[in-house]
């Protein structure tokens, strides 16, 4: 995501090294360069000037220190504001009703139905609450089907009416049997609309008005650029909702929308969907993204995503069992679920400092493992347990029951060593610790 953006900013930057101090002239240059990248990644005209304007303003009135250089400064002015720009902080749900509702509304084919499982399984998995999805998409063919088969997908439950076409009953119903079955959050589905459909935006606020919900969504498609902005204000001229859902930013190298709809509709970006999976879901963080936009990686994210998937009871587990010696394939197997958990490799790989501009054109599969999991899936459990009884007739078996060759196999059993005794070095870090460190790390950088 903003890679055309982060590389023309870095040019953008370039006109001011090598100069000993920051000047009109020079600022005027690179800033004329910053509004043309910020033009190209469909920053809506009028922010991008006033954008470029304040960081004017502000790089003319500093006095540069004698430590600092002025292309180091423009970097620092402009990530400031990018992070205003985008709303200064994140803002979270407000769900103070028991049960909580939030109602989903946007254009067709943005990916609303898509994020309401994914919504339920952050819900559900990381805030430990009782979601219900409700199928309020009485129109699109196969619409409630697909609710369904997402709710399946989560494990969570999903309210229907298909004979009824009474959006406002619907969701009414929903909320009885929230309360009867103890659901604290209900996620209301509704169909795609166009602002100008002047019944179908009548429905929906007359379902706002009925349900009073906690809160109002809008479901925005990034890859429209700024007609996902102008999509954005028709909806809030006639809703008055409380946030903006930006997905498929996983395929939007622009940005522009990202940008431009907190300015131009003054409500904040609430999440972002980043891929396909139930898992591709991040809160928006204006500090961080400005962080990637710049090229200088998440590691914050970085670190929530792998303490999401750190279990203390299992790390201690491993850890004696590393010290024993006795790390295995299933404990490996077990590491690599817990990377693919993480998210997209690529994704996962951007957001470490200085990474994403090195692999920005390195096309990695994110299926990479896939040959792995099948060459360990083709051992006996005894095999996976105790590796040091693979010689040549078990490993010649286990490359034709994967699909895969002798070569391969060896390779990983060669990594596989490796791995353990590298793992063997580094355990008198002690694992806990190491992991209390970077809780406290990723608190100091909040």
């Amino acid at each position: 995501m903003f890679e055309n953006l982060s590389d023309r900013l870095e040019r953008s930057f370039k006109i001011l090294k090598g100069e000993g101090k920051i000047t009109e002239i020079n600022v005027a240059e690179t800033l004329k360069d910053v509004r043309r990248a910020l033009l190209d990644a469909d920053v809506n005209y009028k922010v991008a000037k006033t954008f470029t304007d304040t960081v004017k303003q502000k790089a003319l009135g500093m006095n540069v220190l004698t430590a600092v250089k002025p292309s180091q400064l423009m970097v620092k002015i402009v990530h400031d504001e990018l992070t205003a720009l985008m709303g200064g902080v994140a803002s979270e749900l407000q769900l103070n009703n028991r049960p909580a509702i939030i109602l989903m509304s946007g254009l067709q084919g943005s990916g609303k139905t898509t994020f309401c499982g994914k919504l339920a399984n952050m819900l559900k998995n990381k805030q430990h609450k009782s979601p219900l999805l409700v199928a309020c998409d009485v129109y699109r063919p196969a619409a409630i089907e697909q609710l369904k088969v997402v709710g399946e997908t989560v494990g969570v439950t999903v309210y229907s009416e298909p004979e009824s076409k009474d959006v406002v009953s619907i969701a009414q119903n929903a909320i009885r049997l929230a309360k009867q079955q103890n659901h604290n959050v209900v996620i209301v589905d509704t169909a795609g609309r166009l602002a100008v459909d002047e019944e179908m935006m009548n429905e929906i606020a007359m379902l706002k008005e009925a349900l009073q919900p906690d809160e109002t969504l809008f479901v925005v498609d990034s890859m429209t650029g700024q007609d996902a902005v102008n999509t954005a204000k028709e909806f809030n001229d006639r809703l008055d909702f409380d946030g903006v859902v930006l997905t498929k930013l996983d395929g939007d190298t622009r940005g522009g929308a990202a940008l431009s709809i907190r300015t131009v509709v003054t409500k904040p970006i609430k999440f972002v969907g980043t891929g396909e999976k139930m898992e591709a879901i991040d809160v928006f963080h204006p500090e961080r993204m400005a962080d990637r936009i710049l090229g200088m990686g998440d590691i914050v994210s970085l670190v929530e995503r792998a303490q999401e998937q750190f279990d203390e009871k299992q790390a201690k587990e491993l850890e004696k069992k590393i010290r024993k010696n006795q790390f295995d394939f299933n404990d490996f197997m077990s590491q690599i679920q817990q990377i693919k958990k993480m998210g997209n490799i690529k994704d996962l790989a951007a957001m470490i400092p200085g990474v994403g501009k090195a692999i920005k054109d390195v096309d990695i599969d994110d299926n990479a493992f896939k040959g792995i999991e099948a060459m360990i899936n083709s051992m006996t459990p005894h095999e996976r347990s105790h590796p040091e009884v693979l010689n040549q007739s078990r490993r010649l078996r286990i490359a034709k029951g994967s699909g895969t060759n002798i070569q391969e196999v060896n390779r990983l059993i060669k990594q596989f060593d490796q791995t353990r005794k590298m793992m063997k070095m580094v355990t008198g870090a002690n694992t806990s610790k190491m992991m209390q460190m970077a809780a406290t790390m990723r608190g100091k950088m909040k």
